[in-house]
């Protein structure tokens, strides 16, 4: 019998869907590869990936913040308020896997004749 795998009661066929409920869709991996290299304002993110809807950014922000994949931060001694968003230490276990991703991406572009890198 084929083993399947729960999270929050909801069944999966295999481990690497239980990687792409976290990560999967358009812009999760997107969003957690800007913060590899630190904590990132909302608007840092907006400015980042200029292609996202706002209305997108903010709920995938918090699928990640309810998957313990990010941690919110609300700063509010001073005004304007202020919120960043950093990997939690479940979130940096999937470091590794990101920059593969990248990686893989990079090398992509550059042996397919399909893709046009746009600056």
């Amino acid at each position: 019998m084929k083993k399947m795998y729960s999270i929050d009661n909801k069944e999966y066929p295999c481990c690497t869907t239980v990687t792409m409920r976290f990560i999967g869709g358009k812009w999760k991996a997107v969003i957690l590869f800007y913060l590899i290299d630190g904590a990132k304002r909302y608007n840092e993110l907006r400015k980042l990936i200029p292609t996202i809807t706002e209305r997108t950014l903010s709920l995938q922000l918090k699928q990640l913040e309810e998957d313990h994949i990010i941690d919110r931060k609300v700063y509010t001694e001073k005004p304007p308020l202020m919120v960043e968003y950093t990997l939690t230490d479940f979130g940096k276990t999937l470091l590794p896997l990101l920059k593969e991703i990248a990686k893989w991406g990079e090398s992509a572009v550059q042996n397919s004749s399909k893709v046009e890198i746009v600056n």
